[in-house]
Formats: C-alpha cells, structure tokens, sequence
C-alpha cells in the first residue's frame, strides 16, 4: 500500500523519485493538455461547437472511427471540433495511464488520490463538453471553458509533486528556503487566485447570453481589465521577492510570469480591437476611425485564442511556483522540528 508520509520513503540527495515513468506521464499530460485549451479556443472562436451535433459519436460514427477524408478535407469547423474531441480522448488515455502507474509505483497516498482526481477531473471535462453539445447550452459551455484550465493547473500540480526537484533533499533547498517568508507565499497564493479570476471573468466574455444586460457586460470589461493590471503588477512584486530566495526554479518561472502577463494584456487589447473594434481613445491611429467589424478572419481568431491559451498558461506556471514554495518552506520546517530538542 502507499505511504501517506511523503518523506519516509524520500532519497537523499538529487536521486530520482522512485516512480519516475508516472512523473514522465504527467510531464505528457501537460504537454497535451494545452494544444487541448488552444484547440478548444479555436472551437468558440469560431463558433464550431455545434459543428458536430451529436456525442460520443460523430455523426452516429464511433470517435476513432469516423472517415479521416472527411475529418481533414471537410469544413474547418467540423476538423477543429471532431480533432477536439479526439485529443480530449487521448488525454483522457494518458490520464489512465498515470492512475495506474500511481498505484503501482507512487509511494505516497495523497499523490494517488492527486492522480485519481486528473482522472476524474478530465471524464467530469469530456461530460460537460458533450452536455453543452446535447442540450445546445451556452452556461454549459462558459462552466466547461473554466474547468479546463482547472484541469490544466492539476496536471501541472501532477507533474510538480512527481518531479525530482520535489525529491531533494532538505540540505539541497537550506540557502533558499531560509529566505522563503509568507508573504511570498501569500503573494504567488494571490496569483494562483487571481489568475483563475481572469480565467472566469474571460469566460463569461466569451459566452456572454443573449438576454444579458449592458451594464452586466460593462462591469465584467472593466473588473477583467483591472485585474489584469493587478496582476502584472503582483507578478513584478513576486519575481523580486523569488530572486531574492537564490533558487533558479524560483526565479525564472517568476520571470517568465512577468512577461506572460505583460503579453496577455497586449493580447488582450488586441482581442478587444478584433471584436469589437478600436476604442474611441484610440480613434487616432491610423485605420482606426471607421473600423468595420466583420466575421473573424484566421489571423483574428489567432489573437483570440492566444488571448486565452496564455491566460491557461500563467495559471499553470503560477500553480507550479506556489507548490515549490510550499514544498521549500515544508521541508525547512521538518528540518527545524528534527533539530529542535523536545522538552523533558
């Protein structure tokens, strides 16, 4: 049976994990997992959920058996939706395969039980797909856009517990985790959060219903663009305070936050300008004054769907800085009660 200490069965050193083809899995689920939001982007954007009517089949045709010609030369919506689905089957395989590699080499038990939630967590994502598919509901499809880079971060948390540097031992992380204080907790705890906020507010951009009321719709604009800048400004504050921990695992991906979130703002004005035109601000600029919108182009969609792939993609990196601080400052702490002396 796994062990529910995830220490008692740690090497020392920079050994490897004892279950290193379940971390390799994990690595694979993550890999696959966003071209599975970028293509899932493509499918709202270009209004393609509906290009296939029914589900689990493809018109009354088994997933993986549905004629190839049709799928690769027809209709782009029907190839961006049927590939959709058929990625979404294969991380769904992945995720099977890293339930049993779990079992039969992950030492720890909530680990297990972390793996076990992937799974269930992408058969919950496949259902709500094909609910918004069958029932035609667009609350369906804004609730199935949130879940996914959910999935997304739990991959990424997978991948982060079952990788080496989560195995080091305490003496390896002694120079960083003397510097890593709550506050920087707190701050890329902030980010998680505030992140996901993003995620949600942008989904209901997307999918915004037809009854909904104008000042509804103004009030998201404005709370999705403040906490843009919110963001960017706490992921500044968050990368000096990782450097100042001396760990390059730290401090790069904090970095890389930073120019994540200063690329999904000017994508995100982009966006806006492809939707719905320039702002009246921005009147000036050349082209801009008389801007007609029109049906989405393949550039246009582009920006678009790289507006929400990389909202995805700062969630994911920020979940993996905020687990490897948490880590840092467990293993200082077990260190600290195995050096403390315990009163007589």
């Amino acid at each position: 049976m796994p062990s529910n200490d995830s220490c008692s069965t740690a090497p020392t050193g920079n050994a490897h994990p004892p279950a290193r083809a379940l971390h390799h899995l994990a690595v694979l689920a993550v890999c696959l997992v966003w071209p599975l939001i970028w293509v899932g982007g493509l499918v709202t954007t270009y209004d393609a959920g509906m290009a296939v009517p029914d589900w689990p089949a493809t018109y009354g045709y088994n997933l993986f058996l549905y004629p190839y010609e049709t799928w690769l030369f027809g209709p782009f919506d029907l190839f961006i939706e049927h590939g959709h689905r058929l990625l979404g089957a294969v991380v769904g395989m992945v995720a099977i395969a890293i339930v049993i590699a779990a079992f039969l080499r992950e030492p720890r038990r909530w680990v297990v039980y972390l793996c076990v939630g992937v799974l269930v967590a992408v058969i919950a994502q496949g259902a709500l797909g094909g609910m918004r598919v069958v029932l035609g509901d667009r609350t369906l499809a804004m609730i199935h856009g949130c879940v996914g880079p959910a999935f997304f971060a739990l991959c990424v948390a997978a991948a982060v517990v079952t990788s080496r540097h989560w195995w080091r031992s305490a003496s390896d992380e002694d120079a960083a985790s003397r510097r890593v204080g709550l506050v920087v907790v707190v701050m890329a705890t902030a980010l998680v959060l505030g992140s996901y906020l993003q995620l949600v507010l942008g989904a209901q951009l997307r999918h915004v219903q037809p009854n909904a009321a104008p000042s509804g719709f103004a009030m998201t604009v404005a709370l999705h663009v403040m906490t843009a800048f919110f963001l960017w400004f706490l992921t500044v504050v968050t990368y000096f305070a990782l450097r100042q921990c001396g760990d390059l695992t730290l401090s790069r991906p904090g970095m890389a936050l930073v120019g994540l979130v200063a690329i999904q703002i000017l994508l995100g004005i982009a966006t806006w300008v492809v939707n719905y035109g320039w702002p009246s601000f921005l009147e000036w600029v050349p082209g801009a004054d008389g801007y007609l919108i029109q049906a989405k182009g393949f550039v246009d969609s582009i920006i678009v769907t790289s507006h929400v792939a990389t909202g995805s993609l700062i969630l994911a990196v920020a979940t993996m800085v905020l687990l490897r601080l948490l880590r840092i400052r467990h293993r200082r702490n077990q260190a600290h009660l195995r050096t403390t002396p315990t009163p007589v």
